[in-house]
């Protein structure tokens, strides 16, 4: 049975190298995989080749941010920036595109001044035009709930809300993103949830809570989450989006037991599976 693979998230880990260097430093780490968002600085094809001269694939990547400046945290929700989104996401998925990138990540945004209809109208109609755009391609979407308690007003905030939205649109068009830290933040118990809803996830990012550190630096226990998403079949992506409390080499000492750990849970699952048959 195959087990998840660990994608590098190099807008968070490795930040101590130049950005081209990251790939290389993710790789020798024992990443399969590296994310990172939209980065428009980045010629397409220069990062197709970092990638396959270092065994690596793009796992996600996001879009639509916004100005940061403003605290907008994405285009996706905002009513009035209808055509900054689009445009925004046209450009993100020619760059998926060039990259084999397989999700795509329209940041839902912060929200001011704009009527909750108002709000869940303009995100559902972006979330459309994202779906039709990647309809006959190999990439899908990708959306995240973020906890207010993480960033106040985000639009997208609940695991509820967002399987709502996937329910529009189908699992085979949009998945959801799963991050560790947001559901500790917000007091969610994510094994019952996996257990019920393993088909909605794409992609999941883990941190730990509080702090938004590396794994054993805060309160989550990592260990239940982690089988019950190969139990239940999960064989993409784990993607590790935190702050390292040390240098990223070193926030790393639990890569190996986690990577043995994984293989060894996806075996056991196997030989179950193949002893029913």
């Amino acid at each position: 049975m195959a087990a998840p693979y660990f994608s590098a998230h190099i807008g968070y880990l490795f930040r101590e190298l130049d950005f081209e260097r990251r790939f290389a430093a993710a790789a020798e780490a024992g990443f399969r995989a590296i994310e990172h968002p939209f980065v428009e600085e980045h010629d397409a094809l220069v990062v197709r080749r970092i990638l396959a001269e270092n065994g690596l694939r793009f796992s996600q990547i996001a879009c639509a941010f916004g100005q940061a400046k403003l605290w907008e945290k994405g285009l996706a929700a905002l009513p009035g920036r209808e055509w900054d989104f689009r445009d925004n996401f046209d450009q993100c998925l020619d760059f998926a595109l060039a990259i084999d990138c397989p999700l795509i990540h329209p940041m839902a945004g912060v929200p001011t001044g704009a009527s909750p209809d108002a709000v869940k109208d303009t995100y559902l109609r972006n979330i459309d035009y994202a779906v039709e755009k990647t309809m006959r391609l190999p990439i899908k979407i990708l959306i995240e709930p973020i906890s207010h308690h993480a960033v106040p007003g985000y639009a997208l905030n609940s695991m509820a809300q967002a399987a709502s939205v996937q329910d529009i649109f189908g699992p085979g068009n949009l998945s959801l993103l799963v991050d560790t830290f947001h559901a500790a933040a917000d007091g969610f118990d994510l094994p019952p949830w996996i257990r019920q809803n393993s088909y909605r996830i794409g992609h999941v990012h883990v941190a730990d809570h509080g702090g938004r550190k590396e794994p054993g630096t805060g309160c989550i226990d990592f260990e239940p989450i982690l089988n019950t998403l190969v139990e239940e079949g999960y064989d993409a992506a784990i993607g590790f989006e935190y702050d390292p409390s040390r240098t990223t080499l070193e926030s790393l000492d639990f890569l190996p037991v986690w990577k043995q750990w994984l293989i060894s849970e996806a075996d056991a699952v196997g030989s179950t599976t193949t002893a029913g048959v």
